[in-house]
């Protein structure tokens, strides 16, 4: 995918507006107690937060590992996002992926809270360096 610095831009912007919407969706979920789908709202937002980071720079991965390998490559790796970010965006897609497609799944409450909150402070990191980039760019 090969695109000019106003596409990067504007898909980055949408990206992340979606992340944000996501993000509501799970406190939302999670007041209402409906602790799975909150789980899963929460993992989703972290996703599209940091693919809207990632086209910032042209990288587009289309997998859940490539996510977490490119993050950790671009980001981490430069010391631009803190380790924790990638911790939280592991810890989101097991919960997620419990949650989703076990058949015996579990989650409390305090899960639930904690997958907000990671999500939250994951979201507001990644996009503290969305926005210095884009400025820069």
């Amino acid at each position: 995918m090969t695109l000019d610095t106003n596409e990067k831009k504007s898909l980055s912007d949408i990206r992340m507006e979606k992340a944000r919407e996501f993000l509501q969706d799970a406190a939302d979920n999670f007041e209402r107690g409906r602790f799975r789908t909150s789980a899963n709202r929460a993992q989703h937002a972290v996703q599209n937060a940091a693919r809207s980071l990632l086209i910032v720079e042209g990288l587009n991965p289309e997998t859940h590992d490539g996510i977490i390998t490119m993050l950790s490559l671009h980001f981490v790796k430069k010391d631009l996002l803190p380790v924790e970010i990638v911790k939280s965006y592991k810890i989101l897609l097991a919960r997620r992926t419990d949650v989703d497609y076990g058949d015996f799944d579990s989650l409390t409450g305090d899960e639930a809270g904690h997958s907000v909150a990671l999500a939250r402070t994951a979201i507001d990191t990644i996009d503290v360096l969305r926005r210095r980039l884009i400025g820069e760019m």
